[in-house]
């Protein structure tokens, strides 16, 4: 059951962005190899709002601009509850696998590289993670984004259900 994906325009906030990963590609062509860049870039406001991109180009730093460009065309709002994620969930992408869970205070982002700038950007201070299957920065970072949308703020589902948010927790 996936919820929708609550989309956010960046102009309305600011937004700091990380690189997850660059790797250096090479199309062959007749008179050898001809070299480029892509870059994988995750942004957030660090309250809940995050999205990541894939930029391509000749340069570096051209690629990693695309890539911011492309992520703040992808922003989504994700649940945050005391710092943390409501529940645990499960999320894929092709080859990749995360399982995220909530973690209590002070315990700080136990995650991989890819995931961390994800969970950084969304403002996720406290949350146990780990990735199973591939390791590929694109599949785990598409994967974490997968888990994230899969969650369900507390809020919402006390008000659906018409109890309080105590209840949530406890029924």
């Amino acid at each position: 059951m996936t919820q929708k994906m609550n989309r956010v325009k960046a102009s309305d906030i600011d937004l700091k962005e990380k690189v997850v990963a660059i790797k250096r590609v090479a199309k062959v062509v007749k008179g050898g190899r001809r070299f480029s860049f892509s870059a994988i870039v995750v942004v957030g406001d660090g309250n809940g709002v995050v999205g990541y991109g894939l930029g391509k180009a000749n340069e570096v730093t051209d690629a990693i601009t695309k890539g911011i460009d492309d992520a703040k065309k992808n922003l989504v709002e994700v649940p945050v509850l005391k710092g943390t994620v409501p529940h645990e969930a499960l999320g894929k992408f092709g080859g990749g696998f995360v399982l995220v869970k909530p973690a209590s205070e002070g315990t700080g982002v136990i995650a991989g590289g890819a995931m961390r700038a994800v969970f950084e950007s969304a403002g996720i201070h406290n949350v146990l993670a780990k990735s199973k299957g591939s390791s590929n920065p694109h599949n785990v970072v598409k994967a974490t984004f997968d888990a994230l949308l899969k969650m369900r703020d507390p809020y919402t589902i006390a008000e659906q259900r018409g109890v309080e948010l105590e209840k949530v927790f406890n029924g």
